[in-house]
């Protein structure tokens, strides 16, 4: 007998339960740059969000703010990143840097 390689759908109950996969989830890495002076590599996700551009704007705009916070990884380290202490924010390119 061969397994199948079709996938059951979905029911309703279980598509608002897990609005997203993790597939359609968009992930950035962001260099941070603190007031301090240090600087560290972080990675960033939002089941919420599938493109990276809007991902970006959306870390972009939730720093902004003083009382802001995101939920990032460092290695195998989850990271909370106040808005209060980042000093810049460095996106990784997305093509050949000329």
């Amino acid at each position: 007998m061969t397994p199948s390689i079709d996938r059951p759908r979905e029911t309703a109950e279980q598509a608002i339960s897990f609005p997203a996969r993790f597939e359609d989830m968009a992930t950035t890495v962001l260099r941070v740059r603190l007031i301090g002076g240090d600087r560290m590599d972080i990675a960033y996700n939002n089941p919420d969000i599938s493109d990276e551009d809007r991902l970006v704007q959306h870390a972009i705009s939730t720093l902004s703010e003083d009382s802001a916070a995101l939920n990032c990884q460092h290695g195998d380290r989850l990271v909370v990143l106040y808005g209060r202490g980042v000093a810049a924010i460095e996106v990784a390119p997305r093509g050949a840097v000329l």
